[in-house]
């Protein structure tokens, strides 16, 4: 078999898990510590997660996108095939590192997708964009972790609690969608998001794009009008500090 080989080590700033590149002949992972964030052979969910984004986008021919989370580019990948010619792509990524990945050693995953004149690629935590202003996106796009919950920096569980959804919820313009990727289920996550004023869907979709083995979750978020059910503590779960 093949071994793996380290190609280059990505710091998280602010502190956290750093990321590592590895390569084992044409396949790439992109590791924290040892949990695996994506491979370029199981990319399906990644770009579901904007596909069925923009299906929802459909009667918004100038609709804006921010993805949270570069990776391997799958899901801006999917974004442009999905999107108009008037449409633009805001992708935050928090790792230096990732985005000279994506101009180095993947370049042939990202293809051309990175010079296209929608995208604008910004060396950003996700989060500080969200709170830009209100109305600011058709949709949010979160891959930043491997589930709702910070898992390459404790900080980034603001994305996810009551505070950080409906933060997301204000950045969105009327009908917007908050679309979010997870390895696995999540129930707690699921019912914070309707309480925080979304219409959800929890699609479950094979990894690997082709129908079979193991499926990750992507939740779609529909922003809907009217007020928004008040804040109620979870067991196990405490706020971040802020």
């Amino acid at each position: 078999m093949i071994p793996w080989v380290h190609l280059d080590t990505g710091s998280v700033p602010g502190g956290g898990t750093d990321l590592r590149l590895m390569q084992r002949g044409d396949e790439f992972s992109i590791l924290a510590d040892t949990i695996e964030l994506m491979n370029n052979r199981r990319s399906g969910s990644e770009a579901a997660l904007a596909a069925m984004t923009c299906e929802r986008l459909k009667d918004r021919p100038r609709a804006r996108m921010l993805i949270g989370g570069l990776g391997m580019g799958f899901t801006l990948r999917a974004a442009l095939e999905g999107l108009g010619p008037e449409a633009r792509v805001v992708v935050a990524e928090l790792v230096p590192a990732v985005i000279a990945w994506a101009r180095g050693p993947l370049a042939h995953v990202f293809g051309d997708c990175l010079d296209d004149p929608r995208v604008e690629v910004r060396e950003s935590d996700v989060n500080r964009l969200i709170q830009a202003g209100p109305g600011q996106y058709d949709a949010i796009l979160l891959d930043v972790d491997n589930g709702p919950e910070g898992l390459m920096r404790r900080s980034n569980d603001r994305l996810y609690d009551n505070w950080g959804l409906k933060r997301a919820r204000w950045a969105l313009r009327p009908g917007g969608i908050l679309a979010v990727w997870s390895g696995a289920p999540d129930r707690k996550f699921k019912s914070r998001l309707q309480r925080s004023g979304f219409a959800v869907e929890e699609a479950r979709v094979h990894a690997s794009g082709r129908g079979s083995g193991p499926k990750h979750v992507v939740w779609l978020g529909t922003r809907t009008e009217g007020p928004v059910a008040p804040d109620r503590p979870e067991a196990g779960r405490s706020r971040p500090a802020r």
